[in-house]
C-alpha cells in the first residue's frame, strides 16, 4: 500500500473494498473533534462529500482507546466501514493521516477531479512511533516565509507524522517575531538593505531589501494551527551569538566598549558573525522581556535559545565582561558563555519550561536542566545522555537538509555535505556508544532547514524534499541496523508518495536530478578549500 512512513504491521483482510460515497459519515468519539474536523476539511474538499455526523453503524469511526500509547493508533477497514482508535488524540490523527495516503494520491488535492471513486483496501494497521520528538527546524531568519508558507509546512510535516516544528525565528540576519515591548526588533531588525546570494564567498548580492515579522496574531495562529495537527512548535531565539539583528535595533545589547555598535547593521551575508551580545544585567533584563511575551505565545514545554556559533573575541577584548568573569569567579568566556545559558535555564525552569541549546552549550559546562540538540555530529549528544542530560540527534553530517542532494554540478548553490535520500534513509539517531539506559536521553531527532541560500519556497522544498520523506520513516518506523534496512522497498514506495507530493505542489528534487528551472548556474555554491562545509 505504499505507505511511508512504514507502519509496523498491515494485515490484509481479502481483496474487497470500502467505498467512501454520499452515505459515508464521521462519527467522533469523545476527544476526537479535531481529527473529525481536519477530515471533513481535507477529504470533504477532495471527494465533493459532506461526510456528516455519522449514526451507529458504518463510516468513519473515531475513538480513543486508553490501552494503547499516546500516539499508537490502530486502523481497520471492513467492508462496513472504518475504525480509528488512538491511545490519545494524537494517535488518532496520525491513523487519520494514514487513512488519506490508503485513499491514494488524489486525496491530498484541494479540489474533486472528475470519474475518482474513493475506496478503500480492507486492512487493519497497527502502527506507533519510535521516537516522542520528531522534528523539522525551519529558518525564517536568513531568508523570511510568509505565514501561508509556514502554515503550509506544518500540513507537509503532519503528512509524514512529524510532532516538532522547531521554529528559527531570530538570528544575525533578521528577527522575525513582533515582541511589543520592544518594537525596534521588527521596526529596525526585521529588514537587511541586500542579501548575499549564494555562499558567503560569492560575489553575487540581491540589491534589494529584504525582510518580515510574524506579529503576535500570526504566531497565535500558526501554534494553533499546529495544535490541531498534533505538532508542538519550538520557538528559537539565539543568544548570546548570532544577534546582529538584535543589536542593530538596540545597541546597548552589544560590547559597545569594544565597537561603535550603533553603526552595525542587519547582517547582509552568511557565517559566523564575531558581533555577539554583552553579558550585561540589562541584556539579561532585556531577553527576560522576550522570553516573557514568547511564553505567552507559545505553549510548548521546550523553549530553545541558541547558544551556537558564538565567538569571544569581543569578550576578550571588553573589560566590561573580564570585569564580569572575574565578578562571578568564573574562569574563562567559555565560562562566561554557560553562566549566560544558565541563567535562561534557570528562569524558564522556574515558569515551568525546559530550555534547548545546540551543543555549544556544553562548553564551559552544561545547565542542569538543559536539553541538547546535537548538530556537529554525534558528540554533543554522546556526551549529554552520558551525563544524563536529554538529547534531540540532529547532526549536521546527516541531516541538514540544506547541504547537497548529488555530487553533480548541476545541483543548485550546492552546500556542504552530499547526502543523497538513501544516505538519509540509512541514518541511525541513536548512537552504539550509549548503554541502554543512556539512549533514552535520545528524546528523537529532527532535520534542519537552513535558508542562507534558499531564498524562497520552491528553493525550500528542493532541499528539503524528498529527503524528509525517508527522515520521517527514521523517526516514525522501528527500522533495522541502517546496512540493513530495505531501501529498495523504501525507493519502490517513493513512486507514489512523489505522487503525494505532487498532489500537493511540492517542488521536490525528481530522482533524476534537478529540472531545468531548479538549477542555479553560475551561483558559487561549494566552500572554497579549507573553509567548513556549511555556509
Amino acid at each position: 500500500m505504499d505507505l511511508i512512513p512504514a507502519p509496523r504491521r498491515v494485515t490484509r483482510n481479502g481483496d474487497g473494498s470500502y467505498v467512501f460515497d454520499s452515505g459515508t459519515g464521521i462519527a467522533a468519539g469523545e476527544g476526537t473533534a479535531d481529527t473529525a474536523r481536519w477530515l471533513r476539511a481535507t477529504l470533504g474538499a477532495v471527494t465533493g462529500l459532506a461526510l456528516p455526523p455519522a449514526g451507529e453503524d458504518g463510516g468513519v469511526r473515531l475513538s480513543i482507546d486508553p490501552d494503547l500509547a499516546a500516539e499508537a493508533y490502530r486502523l481497520r477497514v471492513t467492508d462496513a466501514g472504518v475504525t480509528i482508535e488512538g491511545g490519545a488524540a494524537a494517535g488518532v490523527f496520525w491513523g487519520a493521516q494514514t487513512l488519506r495516503q490508503l485513499l491514494g494520491p488524489d486525496a491530498y488535492r484541494r479540489a474533486p477531479l472528475p470519474g475518482r471513486t474513493w475506496q478503500l483496501p480492507l486492512v487493519e494497521i497497527e502502527d506507533a512511533p519510535r521516537f516522542g520528538w520528531r522534528g523539522m527546524m525551519l529558518d525564517v531568519a536568513r531568508h523570511f516565509m510568509p505565514k501561508d508558507g509556514v502554515l503550509r509546512y506544518l500540513d507537509l510535516l503532519a503528512a509524514h507524522k512529524l510532532n516538532v516544528f522547531h521554529f528559527h525565528l531570530t538570528d544575525d540576519q533578521g528577527w522575525r517575531i513582533e515582541i511589543k515591548r520592544y518594537p525596534k526588533l521588527t521596526e529596525a531588525g526585521s529588514w537587511r538593505t541586500r542579501t548575499k546570494f549564494g555562499h558567503r564567498a560569492s560575489e553575487l548580492w540581491e540589491d534589494r531589501p529584504h525582510g518580515g515579522f510574524y506579529t503576535q496574531d500570526d504566531i497565535r495562529e500558526i501554534v494553533a494551527y499546529a495544535h490541531a495537527r498534533h505538532i508542538a512548535v519550538v520557538p528559537e531565539i539565539d543568544v548570546p551569538g548570532h544577534s546582529q539583528a538584535a543589536i542593530h535595533a538596540y545597541p546597548e545589547l552589544g560590547n559597545r566598549d569594544v565597537i561603535d555598535t550603533s553603526a552595525l547593521p542587519v547582517w547582509d551575508t552568511w557565517g559566523v558573525n564575531p558581533n555577539v551580545l554583552a553579558p550585561t544585567d540589562h541584556t539579561l533584563r532585556f531577553y527576560e522581556g522576550v522570553f516573557e511575551e514568547l511564553l505567552e505565545l507559545f505553549p510548548s514545554t521546550f523553549v530553545h535559545v541558541g547558544g551556537d556559533e558564538c565567538p569571544k573575541d569581543q569578550w576578550k577584548q571588553s573589560p566590561l565582561a573580564q570585569a564580569r568573569i572575574k565578578e562571578l569567579g568564573l574562569n574563562d568566556e567559555d565560562e562566561l558563555q554557560s553562566w549566560f545559558i544558565r541563567h535562561f535555564d534557570t528562569w524558564l525552569s522556574e515558569r515551568g519550561r525546559r530550555l534547548v541549546g545546540w551543543d555549544e552549550i556544553l562548553e564551559g559546562g552544561l545547565a542542569p536542566g538543559a536539553t541538547v540538540s546535537s548538530w556537529r555530529g554525534y558528540g554533543g549528544g554522546i556526551t549529554a545522555a552520558k551525563a544524563g542530560h536529554d538529547v534531540v540527534m540532529c547532526p549536521e553530517q546527516q541531516v541538514y537538509l540544506d547541504h547537497r542532494q548529488a555530487a553533480g554540478e548541476d545541483e543548485p548553490v550546492p552546500i556542504g555535505f552530499v547526502r543523497t535520500l538513501e544516505d538519509v534513509y540509512r541514518f541511525e539517531p541513536v548512537p552504539p556508544q550509549l548503554t541502554e539506559d543512556e539512549a533514552r536521553h535520545v528524546l528523537g531527532t529532527q532535520a534542519n532547514v537552513w535558508t542562507e541560500v534558499l531564498e524562497n519556497q520552491q528553493r525550500v522544498d528542493y532541499q528539503t524534499f524528498p529527503r524528509l520523506s525517508a527522515f520521517s520513516e527514521v523517526a516514525w518506523s522501528e527500522l533495522p541496523a541502517p546496512a540493513a534496512r530495505d531501501y529498495a522497498d523504501f525507493e519502490r514506495r517513493m513512486t507514489v508518495h512523489y505522487r503525494r507530493l505532487d498532489a500537493l505542489g511540492v517542488t521536490y528534487r525528481p530522482p533524476g536530478g534537478p529540472l531545468p528551472w531548479q538549477k542555479r548556474p553560475g551561483v558559487l555554491g561549494r566552500p572554497i578549500e579549507g573553509a567548513p562545509p556549511n555556509v
